[in-house]
């Protein structure tokens, strides 16, 4: 258990979209198709479960469970909602894939700032990544029970 890791949100945030790319090839329904209010709900979502996967990491074990719980339902809303508004499944998993790098680069930083040995950094980018990968089969699963 790490706290104070909810103040690493931002940084998490600013680096994924740092790696936005300009424009989308045509064909491709990416998330840059959809309009002002998609993006911004697909925005706050996502926002969401990086807050969850944040707090998943600063709980106690027992309650660290309830949160990734919450984090992978969060992330099957994720896939339902992309499904829905037709951002193809590829544009949809090269964001998820942005964000997890963006996450994971964070808590690389978080282990080299706060000087954890290499036991501590090691189990934190191991539980951090392994969160992450729960929360990528959760999206995918609903996004094609959606488009099946």
């Amino acid at each position: 258990m790490l706290t104070g890791l909810t103040a690493s949100a931002s940084r998490v945030t600013r680096a994924y979209l740092r790696t936005q790319r300009p424009g989308r090839p045509t064909g491709d329904p990416g998330i840059a198709a959809l309009t002002e209010a998609e993006r911004a709900d697909m925005g706050d979502r996502g926002r969401r479960l990086l807050l969850l996967l944040l707090d998943h990491l600063n709980e106690e074990p027992r309650r660290s469970s309830l949160k990734l719980a919450e984090a992978e339902q969060e992330a099957t809303q994720y896939g339902r909602r992309a499904a829905a508004l037709g951002a193809s499944l590829s544009a949809t998993l090269e964001a998820f894939v942005r964000f997890r790098g963006a996450f994971i680069a964070e808590l690389a930083a978080i282990a080299r700032r706060r000087r954890l040995d290499t036991r501590e950094a090691t189990a934190l980018l191991v539980e951090g990544e392994s969160a992450v990968d729960r929360l990528l089969v959760a999206l995918t699963n609903a996004y094609t029970a959606v488009r099946s």
